[in-house]
């Protein structure tokens, strides 16, 4: 971990006095992030995709769209005090039917609304398979962690500077038919840009992105979650950083490595909000972590909700090839029919969401 904290703190100082990255105008002032934040002192919740999609693409094509199951899981959310949701959306779903797919982000937007919670949208993404396509998605791998998640746009859909022109009408449409919408607490722009091996190749797309949003100008924060910290990533972490009006981050370890995090990351005056956490084979866990996060008034936003067809109960790269229920969750903290997986870690949660 100190290596790793040298070159945090390396980037932090790149970031105040980089000349070379581009930091698009009506980036949010301090004191604005600040208002922003006393409206939404604590945000918590999870990363949500229904137990009954694979991925983005199932779950928001019409043929698959299942707004029941949505009700019913976000409805289990409700119920332990949760208060926001990070859910992907998919260009490719927009390509196919560009107004049934807002039509059917407006149905989600009210079912959550109904419960009480708010939703952070996800828009591009350089996680897992590289290659999404529409129609019918592929079963699940048994045992594998997210063998059906897809990209978004995809490799090498995503370094093709050829695309960025649909990619900015759907970009521009997609956020100008919500800007005002309350039911929407913030646009997370990129997804851990580089990862899958792109490293800088994913800068182009990750600053039109800014640069497409920004343009709109809408009434919620704009951000790109910072998830890597070797110099590889540098550019990638200056432009994040330089640009998004709340600072977002992913972290996976332990309470210590992460209160490190959050410390440095203070110094950009900014809010937090942790976008991706809880990974309880790895000491990422509602115990150590949650606590932690409401004591800094950091958000907190898990992975996982209700244990399904993206299989996240099982950790990264190390499949259980007979589809056994692992020793211990991975993510997650449902099971399908509503039963927590750990009834301590649901009573911490609602302890937590409710205390003054």
């Amino acid at each position: 971990m100190k290596k790793q904290v040298l070159l945090i703190g390396l980037m932090l100082v790149s970031i105040f006095s980089s000349a070379q990255v581009i930091q698009h105008s009506g980036r949010w002032s301090i004191q604005k992030a600040h208002q922003w934040h006393q409206e939404h002192p604590w945000i918590r919740g999870a990363n949500f995709n229904p137990s009954t999609a694979i991925n983005q693409l199932e779950m928001w094509q019409k043929e698959s769209f299942d707004p029941q199951t949505i009700d019913r899981e976000l409805g289990f959310a409700e119920g332990i005090g949760f208060n926001a949701m990070r859910v992907y959306l998919h260009s490719l779903a927009y390509k196919a039917d560009p107004k049934g797919f807002k039509k059917r982000i407006d149905t989600y937007l009210s079912i959550a609304d109904r419960h009480g919670i708010q939703t952070i949208f996800v828009i591009f993404d350089d996680v897992w398979n590289p290659s999404p396509a529409i129609g019918k998605q592929p079963d699940p791998k048994p045992g594998t962690h997210n063998s059906g998640w897809v990209q978004d746009p995809g490799d090498p859909a995503s370094r093709n500077q050829e695309n960025f022109a649909e990619l900015e009408v759907y970009v521009k449409d997609l956020i100008s038919s919500f800007a005002q919408d309350s039911r929407i607490i913030m646009w997370d722009l990129y997804n851990e840009p580089g990862n899958s091996g792109k490293f800088s190749a994913s800068v182009p797309l990750l600053d039109k992105v800014f640069e497409w949003a920004r343009e709109v100008n809408p009434s919620q924060p704009l951000t790109a979650g910072i998830w890597q910290w070797s110099k590889n990533y540098l550019e990638v972490n200056e432009i994040q950083a330089l640009n998004s009006d709340i600072i977002t981050y992913h972290h996976y370890g332990d309470r210590e490595d992460h209160l490190k995090i959050i410390n440095l990351l203070k110094t950009h005056g900014r809010p937090l909000v942790c976008t991706e956490y809880m990974a309880r084979t790895r000491n990422s866990r509602f115990s150590n972590i949650m606590p932690m996060l409401k004591q800094e008034g950091v958000g907190a936003i898990n992975w996982g909700l209700v244990a399904g067809k993206s299989n996240t109960i099982y950790q990264w790269d190390t499949p259980i090839p007979s589809g056994e229920e692992p020793d211990e969750w991975f993510h997650d903290i449902f099971r399908k029919d509503g039963t927590p997986y750990r009834q301590d870690e649901v009573d911490l949660i609602k302890r937590l969401s409710t205390k003054d």
